[in-house]
């Protein structure tokens, strides 16, 4: 089934592709109209209807995020700096002066970051990776006709490519204990480095739930991943 929705968030601190509470709205540089894929007819920005339910926006205590509404726990590696306000509240240009495009009000347009955090501030120069962990939410709404979260990965998708990412594979089914999600990799060759990116889906509240993370081998990626959890929904 095709879908119609917006652009998949796309945040450029360290020039990568991140479903995360930075919503494209910069005008792209002109290019060749393509043919509609099976995931994604164009894109076309919709206003995002208010939702009947909401997220709560979690915390970090003692380096874990909690997030009850999503029964959700995700480990913060030891030194991380974590960026979720200025993530929710950034317009035009980011610390180092990249151009970036940002919603204006997470409240306000149903998205919203609900934990960013990176190995290092995303402004400063280095040699390594810069690995993160961000979790977002965008209000289905945004995306009519998507009903599973597998239909995300189109849009996302070609955001990730036309940021230099390559996909490893199709999105597939991952679970994390007995929560089933949806998966896709992806991976960019920058310089002498490679930059991998997996992203985790769910539909929840009437949110697409995104939980990217970013590091410079698998191993980092998968223990990154391992640090995500779930229990019982709070009441």
């Amino acid at each position: 089934m095709s879908f119609r929705g917006s652009p998949a968030f796309v945040f450029v601190w360290i020039g990568i592709a991140l479903p995360a509470a930075v919503l494209a709205q910069t005008p792209a540089p002109a290019q060749s109209p393509a043919p509609p894929s099976s995931s994604s007819a164009k894109h076309v920005k919709k206003p995002a209807a208010p939702n009947a339910s909401d997220i709560e926006a979690g915390a970090v205590i003692n380096g874990v995020y909690r997030n009850k509404a999503l029964a959700v726990t995700c480990k913060v590696p030891d030194g991380w700096v974590l960026r979720t306000d200025e993530m929710n509240a950034r317009e035009g240009t980011n610390d180092s002066g990249q151009a970036s495009a940002t919603a204006p009000s997470a409240t306000g347009t149903g998205e919203k970051v609900l934990l960013a955090s990176f190995s290092r501030p995303p402004e400063a120069k280095a040699e390594d990776v810069n690995a993160s962990i961000v979790i977002a939410a965008e209000s289905v709404a945004a995306y009519p006709g998507l009903t599973e979260a597998a239909q995300y990965f189109g849009p996302l998708t070609e955001v990730a490519k036309a940021q230099g990412f390559t996909v490893d594979e199709e999105p597939y089914e991952f679970e994390i204990g007995t929560k089933k999600l949806v998966r896709g990799d992806f991976h960019k060759n920058v310089g002498t480095r490679v930059m991998l990116q997996s992203s985790l889906a769910m539909l929840a509240h009437g949110y697409v739930v995104s939980m990217t993370v970013i590091g410079g081998t698998e191993d980092e990626v998968e223990e990154l991943i391992d640090g995500v959890s779930f229990g019982a929904a709070g009441k």
